[in-house]
């Protein structure tokens, strides 16, 4: 869950609900700031879209018009709450309007869709544009840990998202609209897999941390950029 790699850009996950999304501000701002034409993406929940970091952060960021890219992947329960009973707007994405920057709102279950309007944000960031509240419409299909059933809502509710699976979905694209024949996406089904399990086979074989490896990796070390 806590990943960060900062050779690639990425900040890393947050426990606390919402709070990437003011961190996410002040990353647009240090692009804006070196003039690297870079854009900040924050990845957040339905559930933390009603945290006082949403307003601020997306506030802070529309003053300053920062290249933020602010991504809701609405998947209807946070936790075992559904958005509607937390929420008075079927779409996160209206807020937008309140501090005038652009809000869409895409079908998250459309890996194409979501491409293309992502890329769009994206550009209108790195261009000055400002930023965008960029709301996809997905399901969780799961409980909100692997722990949890989620019998708070109803198993046709669950089955009608699964029809529309983005993986199937996206699979259908491939094979009806980009002439991608099955054996070719078959490798890559087979090749995903290869890297999974070498991943698995890696991790089972590295050793078990040392007790005061906890010293490590605090500060960053003298010298270092």
């Amino acid at each position: 869950m806590h990943i960060a790699d900062f050779g690639v850009g990425m900040l890393g996950a947050i426990g606390i609900v919402g709070a990437g999304i003011p961190i996410a501000a002040g990353a647009g701002w240090s692009c804006s700031y070196f003039g690297k034409r870079q854009v900040a993406v924050s990845f957040f929940g339905d559930g933390a879209a009603n945290e006082g970091a949403f307003h601020e952060g997306i506030n802070l960021a529309a003053v300053w018009k920062l290249p933020v890219v602010f991504v809701c992947e609405n998947n209807v329960y946070g936790f075992s709450t559904h958005y509607l009973r937390v929420t008075s707007i079927e779409n996160i994405a209206d807020r937008a309007c309140a501090y005038g920057i652009l809000g869409k709102v895409v079908d998250g279950m459309d890996a194409e869709a979501v491409y293309e309007e992502s890329k769009e944000a994206v550009e209108r960031a790195r261009d000055g544009g400002g930023p965008t509240i960029l709301e996809c419409k997905t399901y969780r299909y799961k409980g909100h840990s692997r722990f949890e059933k989620a019998g708070y809502r109803e198993a046709e509710e669950l089955e009608k998202w699964k029809k529309r699976d983005p993986v199937v979905l996206f699979r259908k694209k491939l094979l009806k609209g980009y002439g991608i024949s099955e054996k070719q996406v078959d490798a890559i089904d087979e090749e995903v897999s290869r890297v999974i399990e070498d991943a698995v086979a890696y991790a089972e074989k590295s050793p078990d941390p040392e007790p005061g490896d906890y010293r490590e990796y605090i500060f960053c070390p003298e010298g270092a950029e």
